[in-house]
């Protein structure tokens, strides 16, 4: 009789974002999940965690991740079949993390790429020691195919973190960007956050994802899901994660 004394449960980040757009977690085909067990396991708390939809960014990187839109795509086919059988309640869909070198001006000279949302958005990246030379080219190719792309943890960069004047061009060259929450809580170090944050308070950042690979990730979420900073930030800024519900 005394219910209506208790407290709502507090949001968390995931509540507040809904969607995900960067994780690993199509089973043995990359560095994220190793096999559906983990999978399934990965999705079921990511959905306690308050995500409604997962879209779900295997590598595709040619020496690595030598990937292709049908691994991928028959590796969604059987997730999809094995949360429906578990009764997992989370949506679940299939792009792909593209890295930057030939094979993807290939795909993309091709129309073999996986993009997601209504306005066809593509998640990019490149490599954590230096820039993809004709970055510029790639990013206009894509807008001129119809593509939005997203660049993945630009924050990650160390390159650009004396040089943040390198966001504002990107944004001008009409590539969207996504922060990861582990930058936020603190993963990747102090000078990552830091930037991370400042990013978001500029205006470059339109999504962010968990960038899920491993357990190491899951417990960083589970631990930090009520953490004020991030909530706050979410609360203020716009980001587009929830658009794609």
């Amino acid at each position: 009789m005394l219910s209506f004394l208790k407290k709502a449960p507090k949001e968390t980040f995931a509540d507040l974002l809904k969607v995900d757009i960067h994780s690993h977690l199509i089973p043995g085909i990359d560095d994220g999940s190793p096999d559906m067990e983990t999978s399934l396991h990965f999705l079921g708390k990511l959905s306690e965690l308050g995500y409604k939809k997962v879209i779900t960014t295997p590598h595709i990187m040619t020496d690595f991740h030598p990937n292709d839109s049908k691994t991928i795509l028959s590796g969604l086919t059987a997730l999809k079949s094995e949360l429906k059988a578990k009764g997992i309640n989370i949506e679940v869909e299939a792009a792909a993390e593209y890295f930057l070198d030939t094979t993807f001006e290939k795909l993309l000279a091709e129309g073999d790429i996986l993009s997601f949302g209504a306005k066809k958005y593509v998640l990019v990246e490149m490599s954590f020691i230096q820039s993809t030379p004709n970055f510029e080219e790639i990013i206009f190719n894509l807008l001129t195919k119809g593509y939005t792309p997203i660049l993945a943890h630009p924050e990650r960069y160390t390159y650009w973190q004396e040089n943040s004047r390198v966001f504002r061009h990107i944004q001008d060259l009409g590539c969207l960007m996504q922060v990861n929450i582990p930058s936020l809580l603190g993963y990747y170090g102090k000078p990552v956050k830091n930037l991370a944050i400042q990013m978001i308070k500029s205006g470059y950042i339109d999504f962010l994802g968990t960038d899920l690979h491993h357990i190491r990730h899951l417990d960083l979420f589970i631990e930090g899901k009520h953490n004020s900073e991030i909530n706050a930030l979410v609360k203020k800024y716009d980001f587009k994660n929830h658009l794609l519900l």
